[in-house]
């Protein structure tokens, strides 16, 4: 891109923004269709530009999120019903209740918290993890839109 914006090659370097189809082509190729404007213009616009990218990147993030705080909240929501139906059971038995009646109950109770603490941890971790990833891309859209931009300011040999 650098050399073919030397060489005042403004179509080249387009085309091959256009051939490589990242979030970094795409925001240079952004740029390098102002060219000619002044430069806040060329800089809004690959702004504008890098805030769909990473929009694009988030996509699907709240669901993500909101699995990784659900679920834990479902377990819970299994423990409670599994230890009221432990104490109905044993209050239904009376005199004759056993290990046995209180059993079924706590056994639901552990087995839905488990279930929900490790969705919710899996979706934790998973969600962090593509955050510190797009947090990454956004870190080198700015410095690529920096790079290019002093590419534009540079003078002319």
């Amino acid at each position: 891109i650098k050399d073919y914006i030397h060489e005042g090659d403004i179509d080249s370097a387009l085309k091959l923004c256009k051939k490589t189809n990242t979030p970094y082509s795409r925001l240079i190729a952004k740029g390098i269709s102002r060219l000619g404007r002044p430069m806040n213009d060329v800089l809004v616009a690959i702004e504008n530009v890098g805030n769909i990218e990473i929009a694009k990147l988030e996509k699907g993030f709240p669901w993500l999120a909101t699995t990784a705080a659900g679920a834990p909240m479902l377990g819970f929501l299994g423990t409670v019903t599994g230890m009221v139906r432990a104490f109905y059971n044993m209050a239904s038995a009376g005199n004759n209740a056993d290990i046995s009646t209180l059993s079924g109950g706590i056994y639901e109770a552990l087995v839905t918290t488990v279930a929900g603490l490790i969705v919710g941890i899996i979706a934790l971790f998973a969600y962090n993890y593509l955050i510190s990833r797009v947090d990454g891309v956004m870190n080198q859209l700015e410095a690529k839109t920096m790079e290019f931009m002093d590419l534009l300011n540079e003078p002319a040999e």
